[in-house]
């Protein structure tokens, strides 16, 4: 078979139907490990220990905002705004990486493993080390990704409140978990974008379709994303590393895997990505199934504070978790470590890993950045809490602060 049509692949997605693959070179990006390793790290981290379908992964997101991307490109060229095939090629290799720098669980363990770092940043190093490898040939992707740019509005739809980005992650997590309420209608969205300016701009056509946008983020983010459950759980996996990271760090031996050790024994920020290209290819080869598999053996540790944790993992015995609008009362976290103590044999230091506390913070719509701008039919262009009747300055802008409380259910 020819080389070029072979490269050529369609891809049957459960959101979209059939997704076709743009080109040769888009192909190869897909095929390289860096981006095969997103397979192996799920889209929502724990949350399938809440919502059991919740399975997909990175790559499928991936490749979904790559469609959406394409079909944007398409729809804004219709209305005759010059994208030529080197920018529609390298906007789409933007959103398609846009993702690549994630860690194992995601966000859960995003100050775990690494220090001082974000996702954003290890995929702009993943995007500069496979610019070297293929010869400089995502290199605008690169300018794209990092708003260097001239054309602003290419950055907008890789990276802003109205991204293709979230249009395929609402969508696809509401069909993984079951949630409806996340689902928005990203067709239609996509179908009144437009540029004025140099900035992206959605049609007045389209304003109703970008209030449930922002009414599905949030409550996707309280019914999903920071699910009291899921919260428990992923605090509860940052507790077993931090313990795990504790134990080596005092020269305690430990299994794990040779990529987890290596982020275990050391302590990497983005200093030593930048130095050492040795860091960025052991965070290529980390994944979901280094945590899970060291997890599995951790439950036997001699240690017992590890191992109880860990089967606490592994079996689903999860914190009993409570939420506030204000901080718990220390005397309160003192009396329930004082209980997990005496009923599990602790010191006070070995207690602070099964009671604690944090805050869980939900801002859906940010005033002092990238707006969300409508063009109305006077071809007037105003902000999206200015345009509409529903949504105001007030509501959008409000930062959600609940503070939680995370206890054994036993004691």
């Amino acid at each position: 078979m020819n080389k070029r049509l072979n490269k050529r692949k369609i891809v049957n997605d459960p959101v979209y139907g059939f997704i076709s693959i743009p080109n040769d070179f888009i192909f190869d990006l897909i095929e390289h490990p860096f981006f095969q390793r997103l397979r192996h790290i799920k889209q929502l981290g724990l949350t399938h220990l809440v919502y059991p379908g919740a399975l997909h992964t990175r790559f499928h997101h991936a490749l979904g905002a790559m469609h959406l991307m394409c079909e944007a490109i398409e729809v804004l060229r219709q209305k005759g705004h010059l994208i030529n095939e080197e920018e529609a090629e390298a906007v789409t290799i933007a959103i398609l990486l846009h993702d690549i720098g994630h860690g194992p669980f995601s966000h859960a363990l995003e100050n775990s493993l690494v220090d001082d770092i974000k996702h954003e940043d290890i995929s702009e190093f993943f995007m500069y080390e496979l610019n070297n490898i293929f010869q400089g040939k995502i290199k605008m992707a690169l300018k794209i990704f990092k708003n260097t740019y001239h054309k602003k509005f290419l950055h907008q739809l890789v990276s802003s409140q109205l991204d293709v980005d979230r249009l395929d992650y609402l969508n696809r997590d509401s069909f993984y978990t079951g949630v409806s309420e996340g689902v928005i209608g990203s067709e239609r969205i996509i179908k009144m974008l437009n540029v004025v300016n140099d900035e992206l701009v959605v049609e007045a056509k389209g304003i109703y379709s970008i209030e449930k946008f922002i009414i599905a983020r949030r409550l996707m983010y309280w019914q999903v994303y920071l699910h009291k459950t899921v919260v428990s759980a992923e605090f509860l996996l940052i507790n077993i590393l931090r313990r795990a990271k504790f134990l080596i760090g005092n020269g305690v031996p430990l299994f794990c895997t040779p990529a987890l050790n290596e982020f275990l024994k050391n302590k990497y920020n983005k200093n030593s990505f930048l130095k050492n290209n040795q860091v960025l290819s052991n965070f290529s080869r980390l994944d979901d199934y280094d945590i899970y598999a060291s997890v599995k053996v951790w439950c036997d540790s001699p240690d017992k504070t590890l191992a109880m944790l860990s089967k606490r993992l592994i079996f689903r015995n999860l914190f009993r978790i409570e939420f506030s609008n204000t901080p718990f009362d220390e005397e309160k976290l003192h009396s329930l470590r004082e209980k997990v103590i005496k009923a599990y044999d602790l010191d006070s230091d070995e207690a602070k890993f099964f009671v604690f506390t944090d805050k869980a913070t939900n801002n859906i719509y940010n005033l002092a950045t990238e707006k969300i701008k409508i063009l109305l039919r006077n071809n007037d262009v105003l902000d999206i809490s200015e345009a509409s009747d529903y949504l105001d300055n007030q509501s959008l802008s409000k930062t959600v602060v609940k503070y939680f409380l995370c206890y054994p259910k036993d004691i």
